[in-house]
This record gives C-alpha cells, structure tokens and sequence, in this order.
C-alpha cells in the first residue's frame, strides 16, 4: 500500500512553467512506477507520463512531449513534473499514481488543480 499526495498546482499563465510534487508514503517507493494523469473539465481522466521504479525509461502522452519531464527522486519518496510552455489546454486536475510493476493506475493521490489563462 502507498498514499500518494500531490502539490504544487495553482494558477499561472500561458507559457509559463510548475512543478508539481508526489509525495509518497512508506519506505518501497522503489517498488512503483509513478505516473501523472490529468482530467479537464467535461472531459476523461488523460495519461500525461509515467517512470519506471528507478527512473530509467520515461513515457509521455504525446500532447505534452518535449514541454513536460516527470522524474524521481527515491531517496526522498517523491516523483515529480515538471511543465514548461504551459498552454489554456493544459488546464486540468493533475492526478499522481503508483503502480506495483510496470503498469501505473494501482493507486492514486486526491489531484491537484493546475490552471493555465490565456
């Protein structure tokens, strides 16, 4: 079991750059790929990235490649996302989630609002 918390949504404008955090519980972080969804309003639950258990082989969705870079940090329990050249579309609650092998979507943090004007 983990429990997952995310921070560092809010708001911010167009082109410009967050970093939200996952804080993750228990000491086998190492254990879980980590991944990041979002859902806009009105629409479904979008994957956004995901990394393996020690970092090594990232994925991204392909609406976000080259402006977002998720990463990992086990020593500290924590995944992380970084977002460049934020855009309006980016708009959307950003979910964390771990998974018990390679796969992500076991288990999910409460969101966090990212909100980018135009």
């Amino acid at each position: 079991q983990v429990q997952l918390v995310e921070s560092g949504g809010g708001l911010v404008q167009a082109g410009g750059s967050l970093r939200l955090s996952c804080a993750a519980s228990g000491r086998t972080f190492s254990r879980y790929a980590m991944g990041w969804f979002r859902q806009a309003p009105g629409k479904g639950r979008e994957f956004v990235a995901r990394i393996s258990r020690i970092g090594t082989m990232a994925y991204y969705a392909d609406s976000v490649k080259g402006r977002f870079t998720i990463s990992r940090d086990n020593a500290k329990n924590t995944a992380y996302l970084q977002m460049n050249s934020l855009k309006p579309e980016d708009t959307a609650v950003y979910y964390c989630s771990a998974g018990d092998g390679v796969r992500v979507g076991d288990y999910w943090g409460q969101g966090t609002q990212v909100t980018v004007s135009s």
